[in-house]
């Protein structure tokens, strides 16, 4: 006779009789390793904006990108944060930040691969569009890395305002070397850059900087005297720097270690604890006595650092459109695997909504990316016409773009229930990154305002970006009409309107590109909820008439 403890154990009905309370069913498997470069719309815009050349490279990239490593690089670069170390243990100050090795793996893949100063020391045209691509790929492994490597980019055309200095630095920084640690910059194999403008009484108000530079007697010397209020990436070797001179704001080179190896003053007060991006660190310094080289003419600082500020923001778009790519990818991977109500997630119409809105929005900011990034390519060739439409699509694609990573990111996340509400998903640390780049290099209004601004003092800015309206006109008659409220709008330009005027760029721009470039069901699915107003105001809203089998065959290869 048994007792009642040791009967069997009876399931009620429908569940398997003696199952383990712990095994785990319905889940889908880890998505690493994968091929971040597995994206049609990249690939097709690589080629279309003349950097096909790159494309085994980016291919081989992309697999270490999605590779096990490479994404736990990521999640432990994150985990441990950086350290600041003031001083060393006999009280001397070092202002030294301390990385996990994951940091350090990072960094120099990305530099390795041409994705800091690199395409500057490249003649092959298309070699901007290579290394955004490349931006593009490797972004799949997380986003804070990419700060120091997008400001050693663009620090090199602005350090060109002062030959003598570019002579002895650029070959350092346009180098593939990546050797951490503050040395004497001309004993280094490899220099990284940084960038200081905003300080605390100004934000993005930098002409209300009070940081003090004073002549030496030495030529084109100075020394600095203020506090910084948000520099990141404090560890870089170099940094362009605005402050007072006696002839007005301008542009400066500091380095952290001067030329006969001591260190040059920067002493920094804090690390910035901040909402995401938390594997970079960034930082508060103060200069006090801090020797700096100027950098094109006194008075001349906005102007010269202007060139840095448009490297940036193209990096901004393109950080953008990698966290959208790397979220829906994730967000795809789990609907596949996941079932409810007795079908697998991405089998269900509404889910299918969802996942082919999302896959829009993504396909247009590659687009645009890889867009501007051929404009950069072509202006720094010397293509007046290219030069034009940078200025002011760059600035667009910057509002629109960056404004949009959010509400995406979310969506994505969603996509993942409660699976992507823990940390364990790398799903919340993207929707920490994400509110990033519409901050940083000029928020919403900076960037909207500079479009009225380009507007107001080049007529070839507007000139150039109808222009490559016009490329798309008579292909969708959606796309016709938003352009025709477009140049109404441009008449009745305010600065209190200035948000609405810029999407409305932002989006006739993005299809004016896919009605050219993608296939009929992406592009008609952007023209009739993007432009034609059909579309509600969430994700997921797509009209009924709207291809989502075409729009997901191509964002998610293999999904079906």
């Amino acid at each position: 006779m048994t007792t009642r403890a040791q009967e069997p154990y009876e399931e009620s009905a429908g569940r398997p009789q003696g199952r383990a309370t712990h095994d785990v069913t319905n889940q889908p498997p880890p998505l690493a390793p994968y091929d971040a470069f597995d994206d049609a719309a990249l690939r097709e815009g690589l080629r279309r904006e003349g950097a096909g050349w790159a494309e085994e490279e980016l291919r081989r990239l992309g697999r270490r990108a999605g590779s096990v490593a490479a994404q736990e690089w990521g999640d432990l670069a994150n985990r441990h944060e950086p350290v600041l170390r003031t001083h060393d243990r006999y009280g001397n100050r070092v202002d030294e930040i301390e990385y996990h090795p994951s940091w350090h793996r990072l960094m120099r893949v990305a530099v390795g691969e041409g994705l800091a100063g690199a395409p500057w020391a490249d003649d092959r045209p298309g070699a901007h569009v290579a290394r955004t691509a490349g931006g593009l790929v490797w972004g799949h492994t997380e986003a804070g890395h990419g700060c120091p490597t997008s400001m050693t980019y663009a620090a090199v055309p602005a350090l060109r305002a002062q030959p003598d200095l570019a002579k002895v630095y650029e070959p350092l920084l346009t180098s593939r070397e990546y050797e951490p640690g503050l040395r004497t910059p001309t004993e280094k194999r490899g220099l990284l850059a940084g960038m200081g403008m905003t300080e605390k009484q100004g934000g993005s108000d930098v002409r209300s900087n009070t940081t003090a530079a004073t002549a030496t007697a030495e030529p084109g010397v100075y020394t600095l005297r203020g506090h910084k209020w948000f520099t990141s990436a404090p560890m870089c070797d170099v940094f362009l720097v605005l402050a007072q001179a006696p002839g007005g704001l301008s542009c400066f080179l500091v380095p952290r270690v001067l030329p006969d190896g001591s260190r040059n003053t920067f002493r920094i007060q804090r690390l910035k604890d901040k909402l995401g991006n938390r594997s970079n660190a960034s930082s508060e310094p103060e200069f006090d006595g801090t020797v700096a080289w100027l950098v094109g003419p006194e008075g001349q600082g906005v102007k010269t650092i202007i060139e840095m500020v448009n490297c940036t923001r193209l990096d901004c778009v393109m950080s953008s459109a990698t966290l959208m790519r790397k979220t829906l990818v994730e967000a795809g991977h789990h609907v596949r695997h996941r079932s409810a109500f007795g079908a697998r997630l991405v089998d269900q119409p509404l889910m299918r909504n969802v996942l082919a809105d999302l896959a829009l929005e993504s396909e247009a900011a590659t687009t645009l990316t890889l867009r501007l990034a051929g404009a950069a390519d072509r202006a720094a060739r010397g293509d007046a016409g290219e030069t034009a439409f940078r200025r002011i699509a760059t600035a667009v694609g910057k509002y629109w773009v960056t404004k949009r990573g959010p509400a995406f990111t979310a969506e994505a996340l969603e996509c993942l229930g409660g699976n992507g509400y823990v940390e364990e998903s790398g799903m919340p640390r993207h929707y920490r990154e994400a509110p990033l780049l519409s901050i940083w290099e000029g928020s919403g209004n900076v960037n909207a305002l500079d479009v009225l601004r380009a507007l107001g003092r080049s007529p070839s800015a507007a000139h150039a970006l109808f222009g490559e309206l016009a490329l798309a006109r008579g292909a969708d008659a959606r796309l016709d009409a938003a352009v025709t409220r477009l140049e109404s709008g441009l008449a009745e330009a305010s600065e209190r309107g200035a948000r609405r005027l810029v999407e409305l760029m932002a989006l006739t721009l993005q299809a004016s590109l896919l009605v050219r470039h993608a296939p009929a069901a992406v592009a008609d699915a952007f023209c009739a909820s993007r432009l034609g107003g059909d579309w509600g105001h969430a994700f997921g809203t797509l009209p009924a008439g709207a291809d989502l089998d075409g729009v997901l065959a191509r964002a998610l290869p293999g999904e079906g």
